[in-house]
This record gives structure tokens, sequence and C-alpha cells, in this order.
């Protein structure tokens, strides 16, 4: 295993010192527990947004942190679920008075310690489950849809309604929408390593590809032999527009996302690819996101997400955004 690190048990501390550090302007880390606060938290009198998850997908969750996104978010230790205590703790931070939405993907031990977090808040609080995994209905870390790149797409618009002062209950509905109305697929061509571990989670041959891979390296929908872009993205475009039945003319975002180890060059490629069949469906891309924003540690491939959009949704895509990792408008 090469890795730029120290020590194993000391990555994700050192590494959230320094991402705080680098961008100071912005947020503020805390330990013992650990949360990711917006530097300005709280935001008095505005609904408080909070997501988290195991680490190793950044920039997802801390790197949305910020103006327009979310007030705080609670990172686990690489692919592991943050615990109650961090989100009790990051809620009592950013708490403006107006309630807390915990926007949690779906995961087994997400869920569970969300959950157990949940019972434990005082005040207002409310939770967006986010499923917009197409690949597989279950998996050994979930029960049904796993929750993967959508969650971007997620936190987004709904920290922009947040951001306008929309009550929590408007909160919550516009986030179930968003998730029901986005579907995501991704395909690895290498496996990851976990520091820890180190050693990668799976292997897979030289002329191999998991179809549908999770982002923590779990099985997708079967093995296959490496493919052309082309029919890469055709077979992933096809999953999510099965799910999603969008109807010619329908607006959509495309998010083509790297797990970690893609060059932008390939997933220009796959954009360029994805672009022409949701073209040759009718569809109307309004916007684009390209980029790596939900990773998985050193893992080579992508995913494809597909989010049906209107005027409304379109708007609070658009609104100013400022975090560490996405700022447009501001």
């Amino acid at each position: 295993m090469k890795k730029l690190i120290n020590a194993v048990e000391n990555v994700l501390r050192e590494s959230l010192d320094g991402f705080a550090a680098a961008h100071a302007d912005l947020v503020r880390v805390a330990h013992d527990p650990t949360y990711v606060a917006r530097a300005d938290a709280p935001v008095r009198g505005k609904v408080a947004l909070i997501s988290g998850g195991g680490s190793g997908h950044e920039p997802l969750h801390a790197g949305f942190v910020g103006h327009g996104m979310l007030h705080a978010a609670c990172p686990g230790e690489v692919f592991t679920s943050p615990t109650p205590d961090q989100m009790v703790a990051a809620a009592g931070a950013v708490d403006g008075g107006a309630g807390i939405l915990l926007i949690v993907k779906n995961y087994s031990g997400d869920v569970m310690n969300f959950e157990m977090a949940a019972e434990m808040l005082p005040g207002a609080q409310a939770t967006v489950l986010v499923n917009d995994d197409v690949a597989v209905e279950d998996s050994t870390y979930t029960t049904g849809r796993r929750g993967v790149a959508g969650t971007m797409v997620v936190e987004k618009i709904v920290g922009a309604a947040a951001e306008a002062g929309a009550e929590l209950a408007a909160c919550q509905a516009l986030g179930e929408r968003v998730n029901q109305a986005t579907g995501s697929m991704g395909v690895a061509l290498t496996s990851c390593t976990v520091p820890a571990a180190g050693t990668p989670t799976f292997t897979l041959g030289a002329d191999e590809m998991e179809m549908g891979v999770g982002i923590h390296g779990e099985p997708g929908r079967r093995r296959v032999r490496l493919a052309q872009a082309d029919a890469i993205a055709e077979e992933m475009i096809g999953a999510i527009c099965q799910s999603l039945a969008p109807a010619r003319g329908t607006p959509v975002l495309l998010h083509v996302n790297g797990f970690g180890g893609t060059p932008l060059m390939e997933l220009y490629l796959m954009y360029h690819a994805a672009a022409k069949l949701c073209a040759a469906r009718g569809l109307e891309i309004a916007r684009s996101l390209v980029g790596s924003y939900t990773t998985s540690l050193d893992m080579a491939g992508c995913s494809l997400t597909l989010t049906r959009l209107d005027d409304e949704l379109i708007s609070l895509w658009d609104a100013p955004v400022h975090t560490p990792a996405l700022r447009w408008g501001r």
C-alpha cells in the first residue's frame, strides 16, 4: 500500500485538521466528538442541515459545509458511520432555532446512528433518507437502494431552500421530492484500498469491471468484461431511466461523478457519451456537473446521476453556494 499518510490511526484527524486550516474562512472542525461546522454557524432563524457518513468519499460531506448547503457534517472513520454523539454535538453547534434536518444516506449503520441521534435531539427535527442508487434493491449494507452521488444533489437543493428561509417541513418535503426524482449508477474499473486494511477491497482482472458498484466497494449488478465508454454509459443511463421514467422533453441535471482515481479527461468523455444518450431519449440537459464529488478513496471509475428538474428545482440549483468543494453565484 502506497499512501500519503503518517500513521493509519491518525489519517482522519490529520486530514480534517488540514481541511479546516485550508478553508478556515468557511469551516471549523471540532474533535471528541468530531464534526465540521460552518464558520458562521449557528444561523439564527433558519433550518440547519446536518449530514455525514464514513470518510473516504471526500468532498462528500464536509466539503459541502458552507453558505447554501450544509451547516455541519459528521465524518466517521473510513467507510464507517459516524456515532450519535457526533450528530448531537454538531446539532448543538449549528441549531439556529428553526429546527434540524438530517440528510442520511441509506446505509444500515448511518440509518441506525442517525435515528438514535434524532431520539436524543431536543427541539424540532426531521430526516431525509437518500436512496438514489438504481443498481441494486438490497445489499449487505442497506435495506433497499443505497444513497450515493445523488446525496450531493439533495444537499445542494435543500440547502438553497433553507438559506432562503424555508421552514423545516418544507425542507423535508423538498428533500424527499429531489430524492424521488434522482437516480444514480456506478461502475468500477479498480478496487479501492482502505488504509486500515492495506489491501484492495476486491480484485478485478485486467479486462474486468464491476457494473453497479457501491461507493464502499460493494458488489454491483454483475462483473463483466471491460467495454467501451459508450456501451458503459448506455447501460447506466438505461438503468437510471428505467427507474425514473422521465418523459420526453423533461429537463434534467446530468452529473458525472468520479470515484477518486479517474482523470477529468475520462469523466468528460463519459459526459459526452451520456449526453448523447439523453438527447436520443428526448431529455433536455438543463444543468450539468462533472467532477469527483462522491468518491471511493482511490477507486477508478465513475457514476452517472440524473435528476428530473422543474423551474423551482433549477432555481434552487442555481442559487448561490459557497463551500470548499462547490461554489458559484457568490
